[in-house]
């Protein structure tokens, strides 16, 4: 694993939890307390219908949404061959009027999982 400390502004990075992962964009790393302040891009929640759609995922658009800043130690950089497939999808897909509530609904039980799975890396 990559060292936030050398994460860099603009840089795509990723946080997983279980299967689902949130890809965002490095806005800066705040090295006092190693936080680092991203602006979430996509979420990739897997689906689990049945053994014949086990590799099916659900990407959701999370590029108008709020910024988060979570400890660093907790994102991993995110390599071009993961990151350009799932930006390709996101352009070609058409949005859905209520998909915007629906991805930050998504991000918000993301982000509950992820702090109560993680709360000992949230002490300052």
């Amino acid at each position: 694993m990559i060292s936030a400390i050398n994460f860099q502004p603009n840089q795509i990075v990723c946080l997983e939890h279980e299967e689902t992962r949130l890809y965002a964009e490095v806005i800066q790393i705040v090295r006092s307390g190693q936080m680092c302040w991203a602006r979430p891009l996509m979420l990739v929640v897997p689906q689990s219908f049945s053994e014949t759609h086990k590799d099916q995922s659900t990407l959701y658009d999370l590029r108008q949404g709020a910024d988060l800043i979570w400890p660093s130690i907790l994102f991993r950089a995110a390599l071009d061959t993961e990151v350009m497939p799932l930006f390709t999808h996101l352009q070609a897909s058409k949005t859905q009027p209520d998909s915007s509530q629906m991805a930050h609904q998504q991000l918000q039980d993301f982000v509950r999982q992820v702090w109560l799975a993680h709360q000992n890396n949230f002490i300052f």
